[in-house]
C-alpha cells in the first residue's frame, strides 16, 4: 500500500477536488487527531490512497513549484475522456504544464485552473495506444 500524504489549508476544497474533479473516492476522514484534521481518498481496495491533512492554527501555504504534480495514468481513452469530462464539470480546466514532456509524447495533462486547484497540480495522462 502506498500512501502519499499532504498538508493543506484548504481541506474541503483538496476533497472536492479530488472526488468531484477526479472521481476518487472518500476513503476515511478524523477530526481534531491531536489538533489535526484530515481525509483519505482513493479508489476503495487500490493499492494507495492520499491523505490530506489539516493542522489547526498552522498554514502550509502553496506548492513552491508547478512541477509538484501527482500523476495519473488512465488505460484506456474512454475512462481518460470520463475524467476530463469530470473535471471540466467541476469547474476546472487543462493548464499548460511547466516540463513539457508530457504532450511531446502524446500524454495529454489536465489540472485544476489556480483559483480552484489544491496546492499541489494533478495530471491526468493518457497511457493507451
Amino acid at each position: 500500500m502506498l500512501r502519499v500524504a499532504r498538508p493543506t489549508d484548504r481541506l474541503d476544497d483538496v476533497v472536492r477536488f479530488y472526488t468531484e474533479g477526479l472521481g476518487l473516492s472518500r476513503l476515511s476522514a478524523f477530526c481534531d487527531h491531536e489538533g489535526f484534521d484530515g481525509v483519505m481518498v482513493g479508489a476503495p481496495g487500490g493499492s494507495y490512497h492520499l491523505e490530506f491533512t489539516h493542522q489547526r492554527g498552522h498554514g502550509v501555504g502553496r506548492a513552491p513549484t508547478r512541477e509538484h504534480l501527482l500523476v495519473f495514468y488512465l488505460p484506456d481513452s474512454g475512462e481518460w475522456h470520463a475524467a476530463v469530462d469530470r473535471m471540466i464539470a467541476a469547474g476546472h480546466l487543462p493548464v499548460e504544464p511547466m516540463n513539457r514532456i508530457g504532450p511531446r509524447t502524446g500524454f495529454p495533462w489536465l489540472a485544476g485552473r489556480e483559483q480552484f486547484a489544491p496546492e499541489y497540480r494533478v495530471s491526468a495522462g493518457a497511457q493507451w495506444g
